[in-house]
């Protein structure tokens, strides 16, 4: 993280959040941005300011076709963008985010405190957000990535060329499938879905979105860290990749 903390320049002071509407929808994804790729932080049309959450930001990792790691950094920009540097062109680009201890009061409000600073709250939790991107075709199935806690993997390495055909996702947490993650197949354009809960194998079967950006979303509650400060930990994983545009 070294790295990434010589980033974030002087100037800019990330002061927290003291009360959020709604915390725990949130999550990270990765999208073009005057066609470079961006780390964004929101919820459906919701796209916040990336920049002020960089100090939550944990890794930012890339791979080739075979899974092998390559260099890559994020650039904050002065426009509120965390772009991601693919001049050694990575196939997949991955990140973490910690979004810290949440607890929200009856009243509705999310205070960024463990439940231990909130004795009214209602619920309490700590969460984290992951993401991966696939930028160019594979060699072979996607792995499970090591920063990933959770993640949705497409069981072939070859995507579906066109919205609406069906794709089969597998869930893992900590690199083993998990049965009952609740996966969603478009977090930005649809992000009040009803969601399709994994099988034993961790497996759903999902029909493609868009014929563009793709943005699936996966929601698994965990064991608390520290049950006397929240009761249980969020994990909200997505995966984004691009079906490209198919000219008449």
């Amino acid at each position: 993280m070294e790295s990434l903390n010589k980033l974030f320049t002087a100037g800019i002071v990330f002061a927290g959040f003291a009360t959020i509407s709604c915390a725990d929808a949130h999550g990270i994804w990765f999208a073009q941005r005057s066609n470079q790729l961006a780390i964004i932080y929101g919820v459906g049309a919701d796209d916040l300011d990336a920049v002020k959450r960089l100090p939550l930001v944990k890794s930012i990792t890339g791979y080739d076709e075979d899974f092998k790691p390559v260099e890559t950094k994020l650039n904050p920009t002065t426009d509120r963008l965390l772009l991601v540097n693919t001049d050694n062109q990575p196939a997949v680009v991955a990140a973490v985010l910690d979004n810290g201890r949440w607890s929200k009061t009856a009243d509705g409000k999310w205070h960024n405190k463990g439940k231990d600073e909130v004795p009214d709250a209602v619920i309490s939790e700590r969460n984290f957000k992951y993401a991966v991107h696939l930028r160019l075709p594979l060699n072979k199935p996607l792995e499970a990535l090591p920063t990933q806690t959770l993640q949705i993997l497409p069981v072939k390495a070859k995507l579906p060329e066109l919205l609406g055909q069906s794709i089969k996702y597998r869930v893992l947490f900590e690199g083993k499938p998990v049965a009952g993650a609740r996966v969603q197949a478009d977090f930005v354009n649809d992000p009040d879905s009803k969601p399709v809960k994994t099988g034993k194998d961790g497996t759903v079967t999902l029909k493609v979105r868009n014929q563009g950006l793709n943005v699936v979303v996966a929601t698994f509650d965990g064991p608390s860290d520290d049950p006397v400060k929240s009761t249980k930990m969020e994990h909200v994983a997505t995966l984004s990749f691009v079906l490209p545009h198919k000219p008449e």
